[in-house]
């Protein structure tokens, strides 16, 4: 027997079960997941939520929300191996994004929150800190005026930086830019720095070949590695740097020295560039979102040294940017240029030609200058910036000269001396007391006689000869931090006396 139904019997049936539905889901404190793609997740419901709080999926996956819209809410996965479906369910946890911070964290490798993937077992963390924080107010911040010694001659003589600068290392790919990074990390041996290295975007192999190359110098000891890797997510990629400066603010903050090197920061605005396009922002210049200038800016001015009242920490930045065949207008090297306190620039032909490392002088800046530099570094590298100038004047001048003056061709060689006798091999800082005596070796004309040829075999033997015979020379040096009279003369005996056993090549 066939059964009909009759069509205002399924209307008032269907009516019924409208007004009896009970919708139990309180969207202002939960949601669920729209859609799902790379990481970015798009919401409803979670009215309530906070920018920047974090957010837990069913599935116990948390996310940060970043884009909060009138009818939808962005969040950004904390885990890249996190999977989401449409429909899933979110609901929000009260708190903004934490990382830990302390002593626990020193030589260890941690990802973008702070949890460790160096297989060394669990962190004891002094505390958890937020890591989106103010950066110190300009009452509370002291003027530049301790050196942070990097160990590389042609750095600490011309572009000094100092003890909560921002000096930002700048140049094509394959220009030895980490190489620098890594030196100043290597030279804060024994100085009262901790050091935090941040890989954004890196192979997992170069960050490891850099972690076995601090332990093997020792510098994993005041050292910590905060790794998001190419195969992390790009929301992983984009926290890595604010986590490595909120860590690096715990020991600024407690009266200690810290420094931070970010490598590097083009991979970081890119990661920020395919969040934000997933996020359906407006793209402007390069594609970037407006705000690429504000994710940099807020990242470097929390580098700072603070005042006594403060407890007169400090702590340093040195983001890398990456440049395009040299081309520092681009985008991003122009914003990161603008917040900084002067550049190193690095130069592929120098590079290519032998020069290393291949900073151009007359390219690189420190707005600090000669208030990061201890006496001693003033008194001997004062004319060396306008010497090396002047030879890359002259040097493009005499190629087409046949015949030179004898004034010039004795600045043609005190340039050539000069230029070899800032060459450095990698990953071997030079203290500050021994960068003294070869700049005042060079600058004051004691290599002029010696084939161009043998300077750097000259600086490779000089320095045992001096630390096996005039110790207490480089020991006034250091101490004193400035060259008087009777050291000059201790300076000059010893510069003449290894000159005479040092055998040159014609």
């Amino acid at each position: 027997m066939e059964v009909k139904i009759k069509a205002d019997e399924i209307n008032s049936i269907i009516k019924e079960r409208i007004e009896n539905f009970d919708f139990d889901m309180d969207i202002n404190e939960t949601g669920k997941v729209i859609s799902y793609a790379d990481g970015v997740a798009n919401i409803y419901g979670l009215n309530n939520v906070m920018a920047s709080e974090v957010v837990e999926f069913e599935n116990g996956a948390k996310g940060l929300a970043v884009n909060i819209e009138e009818t939808s809410v962005g969040v950004i996965l904390l885990d890249s191996a996190t999977s989401l479906k449409e429909g899933d369910g979110v609901k929000r946890t009260g708190s903004l994004l934490e990382v830990p911070v302390g002593d626990g964290l020193i030589g260890r490798v941690v990802n973008a929150l702070g949890e460790p993937i160096d297989g060394k077992g669990p962190i004891e963390h002094s505390d958890m800190k937020f890591i989106d924080r103010k950066a110190p107010g300009i009452m509370d911040r002291k003027s530049v005026h301790e050196p942070l010694q990097t160990g590389v001659k042609v750095i600490d003589a011309l572009v000094p930086i100092g003890r909560g600068q921002r000096e930002l290392i700048i140049g094509d790919r394959q220009t030895g830019k980490t190489t620098i990074a890594i030196d100043s990390i290597i030279n804060q041996k024994d100085q009262n720095c901790i050091c935090i290295y941040v890989a954004i975007g890196q192979k997992e192999s170069s960050v490891a070949s850099t972690v076995r190359r601090l332990e093997e110098e020792g510098a994993m000891d005041y050292t910590i590695v905060v790794n998001a890797g190419a195969s992390e997510s790009s929301a992983l990629q984009y926290l890595a740097p604010y986590t490595g400066v909120t860590i690096g603010e715990y020991f600024r903050d407690n009266s200690r020295h810290a420094l931070t090197v970010y490598d590097d920061l083009t991979k970081h605005a890119f990661a920020y560039r395919e969040i934000s396009l997933i996020l359906r922002r407006p793209p402007g210049r390069e594609a970037f979102p407006g705000d690429v200038f504000y994710i940099h800016s807020r990242l470097l001015e929390r580098a700072a040294k603070l005042s006594d009242a403060k407890g007169a920490g400090s702590l340093t930045s040195l983001p890398i940017v990456e440049t395009q065949d040299g081309d520092v207008s681009a985008y991003i090297p122009t914003n990161v240029i603008s917040i900084t306190d002067g550049q190193i620039f690095l130069e592929t032909g120098l590079f290519n030609s032998g020069i290393r490392p291949a900073i151009n002088a007359g390219l690189s800046v420190s707005r600090v200058g000669g208030a990061a530099q201890i006496k001693a570094t003033k008194q001997v590298a004062g004319t060396l910036r306008l010497d090396l100038a002047q030879f890359r004047e002259l040097e493009a001048f005499a190629q087409f000269a046949s015949d030179l003056d004898e004034a010039t061709k004795a600045q043609l060689e005190k340039g050539q001396v000069m230029v070899e006798l800032m060459k450095q091999p990698p990953y071997s800082p030079i203290a500050i007391e021994k960068q003294i005596v070869l700049i005042y070796a060079g600058v004051k004309d004691f290599l002029i006689d010696i084939p161009v040829g043998d300077v750097v075999r000259f600086e490779k033997e000089f320095e045992p000869f001096l630390e096996s015979k005039y110790q207490d020379l480089l020991n006034t040096i250091k101490d004193n931090k400035k060259l008087d009279e009777d050291t000059e003369k201790e300076l000059t005996k010893a510069i003449n006396e290894f000159k005479q056993v040092f055998v040159a090549t014609k």
